[in-house]
């Protein structure tokens, strides 16, 4: 073996990784053979490739706000309202609450945040959180009438407001303007597993 081989020649395991590269580089670069030198980069691509930071992690807010929706239809994504964000429920299995409801039905014809056709007769209701579409039973605690409604809309989007039941929903309870009501959670139609 001649003088310059002996130099070229390395002990794998007395060297660093970093050695052992800049020793095989310049004896690719010595020896100019373009499959070793193609070699070298491949190994020093993959070296080097792994060291990426770290993906940011969601704060504690972003988490709480952010669940994993199980229906990522566009109606079950959070969405803005008057510079106002509203996470929808992933799941509203054991929902229930009380609160002020109201009516709506001037907008017969209009489209629904699901993109159905609103009928003010019909049986179907607003809320800004509950998957949709859900079935609930809207209570009207001051006369004890309650009535089976399709949530497939959001809102209502005035303060204070819990649900915005159609006008046929309204009048089956006894609703004029504004009333006190519970709200309970029957059943998802968008899964079997609510």
């Amino acid at each position: 073996m001649s003088d310059a081989e002996n130099r070229l020649t390395f002990d794998i395991n007395s060297r660093s990784p970093g050695q052992l590269l800049s020793a095989f580089y310049f004896q690719t670069v010595k020896n100019c053979s373009c499959h070793a030198l193609s070699l070298f980069i491949i190994v020093l691509t993959g070296l080097f490739g792994g060291c990426a930071s770290k993906p940011s992690l969601l704060s504690s807010t972003e988490t709480r706000q952010s669940p994993i929706y199980r229906d990522k239809a566009a109606y079950n994504r959070p969405y803005k309202v008057k510079g106002q964000t509203y996470y929808p429920m992933a799941s509203a299995r054991g929902y229930s609450e009380q609160g002020i409801a109201s009516w709506y039905g001037y907008e017969s014809g209009n489209r629904t945040a699901m993109g159905t056709r609103f009928y003010p007769q019909g049986l179907t209701a607003a809320h800004k959180t509950l998957p949709l579409p859900s079935k609930v039973r809207v209570t009207n605690l001051h006369n004890g009438r309650s009535v089976v409604v399709m949530v497939n809309d959001r809102g209502p989007f005035r303060k204070n407001r819990l649900i915005d039941l159609s006008q046929g929903a309204a009048k089956q309870i006894g609703v004029r303007g504004l009333a006190n009501v519970k709200v309970e959670f029957l059943e998802s139609r968008a899964s079997n597993s609510d």
